[in-house]
């Protein structure tokens, strides 16, 4: 999550900076200056994303023992599962927009977008062989394609010459085309962590522009949150101590419009 924030604030500060003292000593010529009053307009976004995943553990989980058959990967008599979290990596995401003006400073967008990342859960053990305890971690990669399907609600500020900002907030349905391939790579001797293939996430976003001769520029940085539970449940450790696994995504997207 720290590297995108500091991608984010760095990219910010470097336009801003330099725009506004360009502004403040030369205005210059006012470009696009019918933009925001036509009804629609298109685009597409080219974007970087980090995935997360949201862990709530079930009470007690930490007492419960799992038997051989229900630790696939580990050649152990007996385990307990201490501890689970999960790592982030980068992915990236691309897209077209649909813009549909609502009001003076209120649109609604449409941002169909293909979605691709890895996230890794990390499993830490606590298994028993011939009587010997040993601390084990093991590392589940799981990799999704999304198809991402979200509406949002926008509010843009006054324009300020060749300026603008916006926030926004929406729902996004997500179909991961990866959950339906996990059952096939199972086949080839190792246990995965499988998702359900639909979810549903609440998003909040915000956006800086810049209107050009041609076209307009924008940087929007958005985090979207999962409402429902990912996990399927399978009778072993990697799913048998988790209440419910739900996907957490920061996005960072350059549009042009």
């Amino acid at each position: 999550m720290k590297p995108i924030r500091y991608i984010i604030i760095l990219i910010i500060a470097f336009i801003i900076f330099p725009a506004g003292k360009a502004t403040s000593q030369d205005r210059g010529v006012m470009n696009l200056p019918a933009y925001n009053h036509e009804k629609y307009h298109f685009g597409f976004i080219l974007a970087i994303n980090q995935m997360h995943f949201t862990i709530k553990m079930k009470d007690g989980f930490q007492n419960f023992t799992y038997d051989s058959l229900q630790s696939p990967d580990i050649h152990v008599d007996s385990l307990n599962l201490l501890n689970v979290t999960s790592d982030p990596t980068m992915g990236f995401t691309v897209g077209i927009v649909g813009n549909l003006r609502l009001g003076k400073y209120f649109d609604l967008r449409f941002v169909p977008s293909l979605a691709f990342g890895e996230r890794n859960i990390n499993f830490y053990l606590k298994t028993y062989n011939d009587g010997t305890a040993s601390l084990v971690e093991i590392r589940k990669n799981v990799t999704s394609a999304h198809i991402d399907i979200p509406l949002s609600v926008r509010y843009r500020s006054k324009r300020v010459h060749n300026f603008g900002a916006y926030v926004l907030g929406g729902l996004k349905y997500t179909l991961d085309l990866a959950a339906t391939r996990a059952d096939k790579k199972e086949e080839e001797n190792e246990t995965l962590v499988k998702l359900q293939k639909h979810d549903v996430s609440a998003e909040v976003g915000v956006g800086i522009e810049f209107y050009n001769a041609w076209f307009k520029f924008g940087i929007e940085a958005k985090m979207s949150y999962g409402l429902t539970d990912l996990l399927r449940r399978e009778e072993n450790v990697y799913s048998g101590g988790i209440e419910s696994l739900k996907s957490k995504i920061w996005q960072l997207s350059f549009t042009f419009e």
